[in-house]
């Protein structure tokens, strides 16, 4: 199951903090997408944490280490680990290219009758994103991760 939606955030961060004409916030945009595994939550989240579900999310050579610790990945994009909650949420900043400004990515599990929503939003994309393209690369990343938590 694929569910997709693009467009405002929640307003809140930066971009939302500098105002925007009148002192109201300019939106933020944002690219979520969600995706059902047929595993059970345990099952998605040991496969998120292993080698080979890290990289299926965030691009080859890609390693999660512990809060507060930058990860790469070989394509380029790069960041920090924000928050692990076992087997419920993490967050990483992300960085599509070195002089890029920071994003955050939340994925969250879920766990639903047959397996686990896996859904993941991108947030506070700066001016000239290309949200498709990005709800595509993440859509892409989500089908990697079921792929690999169904082995």
């Amino acid at each position: 199951m694929t569910e997709t939606e693009t467009g405002p955030g929640s307003g809140s961060g930066p971009a939302a903090d500098a105002g925007g004409p009148g002192g109201a916030a300019a939106p933020e945009a944002s690219v979520a997408v969600s995706r059902t595994v047929e595993a059970p939550v345990e099952r998605v989240w040991e496969a998120l944490n292993s080698a080979a579900g890290t990289q299926a999310l965030l691009g080859s050579g890609a390693r999660l280490g512990g809060k507060g610790e930058p990860w790469h990945s070989e394509e380029g994009p790069h960041g920090v680990l924000r928050s692990h909650h076992p087997l419920e949420q993490i967050r990483v900043s992300w960085h599509a290219r070195p002089e890029d400004p920071a994003t955050l990515i939340d994925l969250r599990l879920h766990a639903e009758a047959g397996g686990t929503r896996v859904d993941l939003s991108h947030e506070h994309l700066p001016a000239g994103a290309d949200p498709e393209s990005l709800r595509r690369h993440w859509e892409e990343s989500l089908d990697r991760l079921a792929a690999t938590a169904a082995t």
